[in-house]
C-alpha cells in the first residue's frame, strides 16, 4: 500500500516521517491520555489505533507486532464490554454501571512475570525460525508479549497495568529506535510520562473505591 510510505518530510537528517507513523502517534497519544483518566471513550479510539498499528508493523516487517493486532481488538472488545457492565461486586462508588479499579494479587502477580518470559521466549524462537525477515525477533516478541498482558490486566481495570505499559514503553523505545522509526520513540516516551502519572492517578481511584 502506497500510502503507508507517503513522507510527509525528513526529520533528524535522513530519516522519514511517514503518514501512518503520523496517523499512529496521534491515535495511540489520545488513546492513552482517555485510558489514563479512566474514561470508558478509549476503547473507541483504541478500535482505530488497533488498525493503525496493523498496518505500520505491516510496513517495517515486525510480524509479532503485526499479529498482535486482531488479539488487540479482541481485548479491546472485550475490556470495552467489561469497563461498561460490570458485576455487583464490581461496581465504581461513583458510577454503579462503570467498572471499579482493583488490584492482582501477589500470587497472580507472579504468574504474570513468569507467563512473560515463557511465552517471549517460544515466540521468540517461532518468529526466528519462521520469520527470518524480522530484524529483532526475541525484542518483538518480548513487546508482543508485554502488550498482550497489559491490555488484558487493561482490561480488567487492573491497576497493575501501568506496570505492565512501563514496562511496554520503556522496551518500545528501543525497538522502534532499532528499526528507525521516528515518531514512535517520542509517542513512546510520551506514553511512559502518561504512564508514571496514571499509576499515581489509578492508585487514588482504587483507594477511592471508584
Amino acid at each position: 500500500m502506497d500510502w503507508m510510505n507517503y513522507t510527509l518530510f525528513t526529520f533528524a537528517g535522513d530519516n522519514p516521517v511517514l503518514l501512518i507513523d503520523l496517523i499512529t502517534s496521534l491515535l495511540g497519544l489520545t488513546c492513552v491520555f482517555l485510558a489514563g483518566r479512566n474514561s470508558k471513550y478509549n476503547f473507541w479510539v483504541g478500535y482505530f489505533y488497533t488498525t493503525a498499528l496493523f498496518f505500520m508493523f505491516w510496513n517495517k516487517n515486525l510480524y509479532a507486532s503485526l499479529l498482535l493486532q486482531p488479539v488487540s481488538l479482541a481485548i479491546n472488545i472485550l475490556g470495552h464490554w467489561r469497563w461498561t457492565h460490570p458485576h455487583e461486586d464490581e461496581r465504581s462508588a461513583e458510577d454503579s454501571s462503570a467498572l471499579k479499579v482493583s488490584m492482582l494479587s501477589w500470587p497472580e502477580r507472579a504468574l504474570s512475570v513468569l507467563s512473560v518470559f515463557i511465552i517471549a521466549g517460544v515466540w521468540g524462537w517461532l518468529l526466528d525460525t519462521l520469520f527470518p525477515a524480522d530484524p529483532h525477533p526475541y525484542l518483538d516478541s518480548c513487546v508482543t508479549v508485554l502488550i498482550l498482558v497489559a491490555q488484558f490486566l487493561s482490561a480488567q481495570k487492573k491497576w497493575d497495568c501501568w506496570i505492565a505499559w512501563l514496562l511496554v514503553n520503556i522496551t518500545q523505545i528501543a525497538l522502534h529506535i532499532s528499526v528507525g522509526h521516528v515518531f514512535m520513540p517520542i509517542v513512546c516516551a510520551l506514553y511512559l510520562a502518561n504512564g508514571i502519572w496514571s499509576l499515581i492517578s489509578w492508585k487514588k481511584t482504587y483507594s477511592r473505591g471508584e
